[in-house]
């Protein structure tokens, strides 16, 4: 089932997510400083191409203060509008009752785009 579902995820979108992703994950591993921040959106670009089927757990040794600062940072970066836009596509799926799985799964990257440090994906 969760195959189906993200072969319609991408037919309707999921593919431009994947690629903005990618692009600006891509974008900020350009700088020494963008690394860690790169590699978590090029993992978040992951989990946008096909979010169906995978959890975002937290990780029990995720590094602590240096988690929570990195958060904070990203938060201020991007990761606020990522959020809200990922929020605002879970308010548009969620309309109709076709569009509730989708609008989950906007829900789940929304979450794990506002603070990504400290979580993996499984």
């Amino acid at each position: 089932m969760s195959l189906i579902g993200n072969i319609i995820w991408i037919i309707f979108g999921g593919i431009f997510i994947f690629l903005e992703y990618i692009i600006s994950g891509l974008l900020m591993c350009l700088t020494i400083v963008g690394i860690p921040f790169g590699l978590k959106i090029i993992q978040l670009s992951m989990l946008g191409l096909a979010p169906f089927g995978q959890k975002v757990v937290y990780n029990e040794h995720a590094g602590g203060c240096l988690s929570i600062l990195l958060n904070v940072i990203w938060i201020f970066i991007g990761g606020l509008w990522i959020a809200l836009t990922h929020l605002l596509f879970a308010l548009l799926f969620a309309i109709t009752i076709i569009g509730i799985p989708f609008a989950v799964q906007h829900v789940k990257l929304a979450g794990f785009a506002l603070t990504p440090f400290g979580k993996s994906i499984r």
